[in-house]
């Protein structure tokens, strides 16, 4: 597959991602969009991934680069590609397909159960989603459901923790791919985030079970397994 990822931040890469692209024959490229990077054609993908951020949708002051990407994530929407988003990347698309990008009204940093919604049963991703896992999260803002879209999962915290949107366009709120080494990048970064709230956990507890990020990580790779199972068919 020709993959293409966008990152908005340094700290905030494929993580356990790039494991399961180097696996296969894979042309892995990037856009790291705060150092100035350039954007790939958006008719030359197999995929997209769109990585998360600190940054809101609208922050377009303070990160300028959003506005050349929302308009190249419209291109690559318009020509039919497969594209994930996650947490920010999530936000981003929910935004582009006309939904709202809002602030959840409580952080929700850590991990938390995500139970799987009933809606989920009826796509093709339904053997991959078990109807409740653990997941990790980090972020204030959350997203309506876009018209069309099948609703994924909640969390206590959230109601929209996921959708898929024609079967080509996933969303994911929580990070499945993340690491331990990821998450203490993020825990260096927004340090006084932690316990700012009932659904901010501390740096002890998001950290404690290392067996956590390899359950989260090979629940990504089967949901992967199942999303791009055709394109895998065409290489």
């Amino acid at each position: 597959m020709r993959v293409h990822f966008l990152q908005h931040v340094p700290y905030e890469g494929l993580g356990s991602l790039q494991d399961w692209l180097q696996r296969a024959d894979n042309q892995v490229t990037a856009t790291r969009l705060y150092a100035g990077d350039g954007l790939p054609r958006p008719d030359a993908l197999d995929l997209l991934i769109v990585m998360g951020g600190p940054m809101g949708v609208y922050d377009e002051t303070d990160y300028p680069w959003l506005i050349a990407e929302k308009r190249f994530l419209d291109a690559v929407i318009a020509h039919g590609t497969r594209i994930l988003g996650i947490c920010l990347g999530a936000q981003l698309l929910a935004d582009r397909l006309g939904a709202k990008v809002r602030d959840n009204g409580e952080k929700e940093i850590g991990w938390f159960p995500v139970q799987r919604s009933p809606a989920a049963a009826g796509t093709a991703l339904a053997a991959a989603l078990p109807g409740e896992f653990m997941a990790f999260h980090w972020h204030g803002d959350t997203f309506d459901l876009p018209v069309g879209a099948v609703h994924l999962g909640r969390s206590e915290a959230c109601e929209n923790q996921g959708f898929l949107y024609q079967d080509r366009i996933l969303g994911l709120q929580y990070h499945l791919e993340m690491t331990p080494a990821g998450a203490q990048d993020l825990i260096d970064c927004h340090r006084e985030q932690l316990g700012s709230g009932p659904f901010a956990r501390t740096e002890g507890e998001l950290l404690a079970a290392d067996s956590r990020f390899a359950r989260a990580n090979a629940l990504l790779e089967t949901l992967m397994a199942a999303f791009t199972h055709d394109l895998q068919e065409r290489i």
